[in-house]
């Protein structure tokens, strides 16, 4: 072959090869991107004919059956109309429920990030893992209000204000939805505390639920155009939320008319008449009351209209439509199962969302050039904690600690030591010498009286974390009773802890010092005794089992004792400590409220550390405020890092080391304490009135619940509006939150006059004045001092994030709608606005505005 002839034939061949990569490539970016760019279609004529043409094929008993969830994370399916089993997963962090996955700084940290733009990133990274797995519905976002610190659960929400909530949400929302994934935003409604969550009763005028509890969901719907809604476990006014008619026909399908799927949340439903009469599309995770036994025969008798139930297939089929899940597989094999481009968006969000509340004398960022060793100290220190506990926690495939990412930043040169600090629990309990001998009685019913079994044990080491047992079909009570004497003069912890239903109190000399009268789950409970060398004193405790076994554990310890001497030695040699304290999957989640101070034992550790080495760097793992006043003027940096996902160890170095400026601000006020929350005396139910609940469910007998009382009295006056109205002051304001370099808002323009109704336009400077980039939010409240109803003193109604170089300034123009100078009238059921004057504020807390102009609304 002449090389001229082969030449030209490797000419065509490579032009062959080049055409063919070029047609993969872009078939390739075609499918990947036609699998990823699947948002849901909008409602037509055609999606109308050919649901009502699904629906005509069906039986009742083929439609009833379509209402009620199967095996747990499932609906069914009914292969004769081409419609599969639709795939649900727990969300809010991460898509949890099938397996590992990545764990993103979501909820309250989100919040923390006051950055629509990301959150709509979130989204679409969240339905991106949500088609990895063949998930349809992804069971979140969360977006109550934190109304008040110690809800178990607010770290899978946002924040305390509903305008920053709705904010977030909406783009969220749009995230997940654009990957052909339905979000389900979740708890509608009232569902602010995890303390008898599926029984308390919420009672709260319409004007508080308008304004403070309702406009996330609003959002949602209306802004966010989510697919499903997800109904909360108590009861509000009287009826439960499952079938409460205000809640789900008049406003949800009604008054914003949302044409989505109403299901309930897990066993939240009571009355299956009455759910689906008042809402109520999908009964998750089975059908216990929306049956066919229940609903055919009420259909049969009149009770229930079978266009009723129609409506609620209907709902289910557009939306299946909508999405294209009877044409494509919802597993979606072009997206990664371990992302690492999804890395990426969980480490901008822990990035974006870590506050710094404390920074003395310029303590942070850390100068890595005069940092030789560095130890790093507290109970989250290692291994990583990613997110709380319940239904949301999510096992990632290679979570970063913060001892690995500080020691990944700082690499070899510098030594990194190690210690948690703290004993374990188990060990506490396992430790304790009772002086004069320990009795343990057994009484054969719930009152600690009568004849007791009794028994001499060397510890009550019996603790063991269950959230479900069989049923105890012999009623019990445990007494224990010992005497504890002091080797040394000081503080003594005492430390208690038990299992879900369990109940117990411990008291010291006769005096109660704990009680856990938590009905469906709990968290480790401590007291601080001063005992003298020698001193000895009576401990009693009483034990009441939820289910069949003993979980009950009991110790005390010396709290100076208790700190590791390891972690005391590290602490003398090193440059700097960073002493990680905070909560975990067992101390804060869901199905409990959690404490407001730290979890046992870490506020000693925090005063033994700070007392060996005064260069002590206090960072925070969990979802909100929390008691510093035993240490926070003996520590000069607090750092507050929220959940941060499974990417939070890498976030925390490059934060505490000045490669990436704190830019988080706090979504909620910080308390001092939990007694100075405004929602503290409206939080726990009435005492004495509590009532009963008569459930039937078929095939089981009828079940009497107490339902506890809770009544909304704080009405508008929760976290800053409290504060800002009463003119008291919290720890560290909402919004707030310090950067390395400085900022000013300057050139404040509002126009002095407005049309009620209109679009009124507020625009001003903001500069970094310092030497750093870094990113502020300009935060934007109103005041109504003119109003005739009362109003809090000021209100955040928009806000806005901006990055900026040192000395760069940024011209911000914001738009305030109408809501945004609106109340909720009860007498005409409506927004309204009274004419008159209004205030516009601008700046970056809720205590800190010092822009303001004058606005008069004809």
């Amino acid at each position: 072959m002449k090389n001229s002839t082969k030449a030209s034939i490797q000419s065509i061949v490579h032009a062959q090869l080049a055409g063919l990569a070029v047609g993969v490539l872009a078939c390739l970016f075609w499918c990947s991107g036609n699998s990823v760019a699947q948002a849901p279609s909008p409602d037509s004529p055609a999606i109308e004919a050919k649901a009502k043409a699904m629906v005509a094929k069906l039986t009742l008993d083929q439609k009833i059956k379509l209402i009620g969830g199967v095996d747990s994370m499932f609906t069914n399916d009914i292969p004769a109309i081409n419609l599969p089993r639709l795939k649900m997963s727990d969300a809010s962090v991460g898509v949890r429920t099938w397996g590992p996955t990545t764990a993103y700084a979501g909820g309250a940290a989100l919040a923390a990030t006051w950055d629509r733009e990301f959150a709509k990133e979130l989204g679409e990274a969240l339905g991106r893992d949500a088609r990895a797995r063949g998930v349809n519905f992804l069971l979140g976002p969360g977006v109550n209000i934190a109304k008040a610190p110690v809800n178990g659960r607010n770290f899978e929400y946002l924040s305390e204000d509903p305008y920053l909530n709705g904010a977030l949400v909406a783009p969220y929302i749009e995230g997940v939805q654009s990957q052909g994934v339905s979000a389900t935003v979740k708890h509608y409604a009232l569902n602010n505390e995890e303390y008898n969550r599926h029984n308390v009763d919420v009672t709260a005028d319409e004007r508080t639920i308008r304004e403070l509890y309702l406009p996330a969901f609003e959002a949602a719907v209306k802004q966010g155009h989510v697919d499903a809604v997800m109904d909360s476990y108590n009861l509000i006014n009287g009826s439960h939320a499952t079938q409460n008619e205000f809640l789900n026909l008049k406003v949800l399908k009604g008054k914003w008319g949302f044409l989505g799927v109403l299901m309930s949340d897990w066993d939240a439903t009571y009355d299956g008449v009455a759910a689906a009469n008042n809402g109520l599309d999908l009964e998750m995770p089975s059908p216990r009351f929306m049956n066919q036994q229940t609903l055919s025969t009420a259909v049969k008798n009149g009770t229930v209209k079978e266009a009723t139930i129609d409506d609620k297939v209907l709902r289910l089929f557009r939306l299946a439509l909508r999405y294209g899940w009877l044409d494509r597989p919802q597993l979606d094999t072009t997206q990664s199962t371990y992302s690492i481009a999804d890395r990426e968006v969980a480490l901008k969000g822990a990035l974006k969302s870590i506050t710094l509340l404390k920074n003395e004398g310029h303590t942070l960022p850390l100068d890595q050039s005069k940092v030789k060793t560095i130890a790093i100290i507290g109970p989250d220190a290692w291994p990583a904690v990613t997110g709380g506990g319940g239904s949301s926690e999510a096992a990632s495939f290679a979570p970063i600690s913060i001892v690995t990412g500080i020691g990944n930043l700082v690499g070899p040169d510098v030594h990194v030591l190690y210690a948690r600090g703290l004993p374990e629990m188990g060990d506490v309990f396992w430790q304790t010498h009772w002086e004069k001998g320990l009795t343990e009685s057994t009484y054969q019913n719930k009152t600690f009286s009568g004849a007791a079994e009794t028994a001499t044990p060397q510890n009550i080491n019996n603790y063991k974390q269950e959230w479900w047992g069989p049923e105890d079909k012999t009623p019990r009570s445990i007494r224990y009773s010992a005497s504890f004497e002091a080797p040394k003069t000081g503080k003594y912890l005492v430390l208690a802890a038990a299992s879900e239903s369990d109940h117990f109190t411990v008291s010291v000399d006769g005096k109660q010092v704990i009680e856990q009268a938590q009905v469906e789950g709990q968290h480790p409970e401590s007291a601080t005794v001063d005992m003298s060398a020698g001193q000895t004193i009576k401990v009693v405790a009483d034990y009441l089992p939820g289910f069949v076994g003993n979980r009950f554990g009991l110790g005390v310890v010396n709290e100076e004792d208790m700190i590791a001497a390891d972690a005391k030695k590290f602490a003398s040699v090193a440059d700097v400590v960073i002493l990680a304290v905070g909560f975990n999957t067992t101390t804060e989640s869901e199905g409990f409220d959690r404490s407001f101070t730290l979890p046992w034992g870490q506020d000693a550790l925090v005063e033994a550390i700070a007392a060996v080495n005064p260069h002590t760097v206090v960072t925070f793992i969990g979802g909100g405020g929390f008691d510093t006043r035993r240490w926070l003027d003996k520590v000069p940096a607090l750092v507050h890092a929220w959940y941060p996902g499974q990417e939070g160890g890498t976030a925390i170095a490059q934060v505490l080391f000045g490669k990436h400026d704190p830019e988080g601000r706090l979504p909620v006020s910080f308390d001092r304490s939990w007694q100075d929350d405004p929602s503290y005396a409206f939080y726990y139910p009435i005492k004495g009135a509590d009532t009963k609940l008569h459930v039937m469910e078929n095939n089981h007998p009828a079940v009497d619940y107490d339902i506890p009382h809770v009544k909304y009295d704080d009405k508008l006056m929760v976290g800053y509006r409290y504060w800002t109205t009463t003119g008291k002051h919290p720890l560290f304001p909402f919004g707030f939150g310090l950067s390395y370099t400085t900022f000013s808002f300057s050139n404040l323009n509002v126009p002095a006059t407005a049309t009620s109704g209109s679009t009124v336009p507020v625009s001003f400077d903001v500069t970094n004045s310092g030497a750093t980039e870094g990113a502020e939010v300009a935060q934007i409240y109103v005041s109504d001092p003119s109003s005739k109803a009362k109003r809090p003193e000021r209100e955040l109604k928009g806000f806005e994030k901006v990055q900026l170089a040192p000395g760069e300034t940024k011209h911000v123009t914001i738009s305030l709608d109408a809501r945004a100078f609106s109340y909720w009238d009860e007498t005409k059921h409506d927004w309204t606005i009274d004419p008159g004057k209004f205030i516009v504020l601008v700046g970056d807390s809720s205590e800190n505005t010092p822009l303001h102009a004058d606005l008069t609304v004809n």
